[in-house]
């Protein structure tokens, strides 16, 4: 019997997949606490991914461990767009791709 330890979490029908396949899913429920803490390693680990593909499938999953961390924090979608919309309006976006170079004080 091979076993292969993963001890990370995944998408919600990844184990109903590996038992399609043949094999046999171990897995646990995360507490809260467990579940911020893999969610932010996602996270991470999402943006690397996408760092080194540049894909749009990594960016969907970058947005997907975001849309969890909010679920989790209680944070509704409107007030994540609220929020993005009043830092756009008073500090800009990334559109114009300007360079801070220096700051220099007189």
């Amino acid at each position: 019997m091979k076993k292969t330890v993963h001890n990370k979490l995944v998408r919600d029908r990844i184990p109903e997949i590996i038992e399609k396949s043949g094999k046999r899913a171990v897995t646990e429920i995360l507490s809260d606490e467990e579940y911020m803490e893999l969610l932010n390693k996602k996270l991470m680990e999402e943006v690397q991914e996408y760092l080194e593909s540049g894909t749009v499938e990594e960016l969907a999953d970058i947005g997907e461990v975001m849309h969890a961390i909010m679920d989790l924090k209680g944070i509704a979608l409107e007030e994540f767009q609220r929020v993005r919309m009043e830092k756009l309006e008073q500090r800009g976006g990334f559109k114009e791709r300007i360079l801070l170079k220096e700051v220099i004080e007189d």
